[in-house]
């Protein structure tokens, strides 16, 4: 069996400011941009990767969302721990100077884990945690 993970989701609460992070800081390519009553959906991804992509939805877009669902979401945005993504890079240094440089918000500068990986994190602008980590 040959399974792969095509598209993963992270929620955004202002579309033009996840542009902003996922084409120009971190220099994803923009492969989607569809609209729906006010509500846009982003989908990005690593240029010469479209086998795999983001896809950045409204983050309270669900109609099966109850109202205190809904502020939980927003809540949990605000915290920073409603969501989170694990990109990969062969160079973290060099990925997180750029990154840093180009204003992304730093959680975390480059550490080598105990559990014997080196990566560093950062915030997108809805509060997703975006850790990355260099390939063995």
């Amino acid at each position: 069996m040959d399974i792969s993970i095509h598209a993963s989701f992270l929620p955004h609460d202002g579309p033009e400011a996840a542009l902003v992070f996922y084409r120009d800081v971190l220099g994803f390519e923009v492969r989607g941009d569809a609209g729906h009553a006010g509500m846009r959906w982003l989908t990005v991804g690593p240029p010469g990767r479209p086998e795999t992509s983001i896809v950045l939805h409204p983050a309270i877009a669900d109609p099966g969302l109850t109202d205190d669902e809904r502020r939980t979401i927003v809540e949990m945005m605000a915290k920073g721990t409603f969501a989170m993504v694990l990109l990969a890079t062969d160079d973290i240094d060099a990925a997180f100077d750029l990154l840093a440089a180009r204003g992304a918000d730093v959680v975390q500068e480059p550490t080598d884990q105990p559990y014997g990986v080196r990566d560093c994190a950062f915030r997108d602008p809805a509060g997703n945690l975006i850790r990355l980590q260099e390939r063995s």
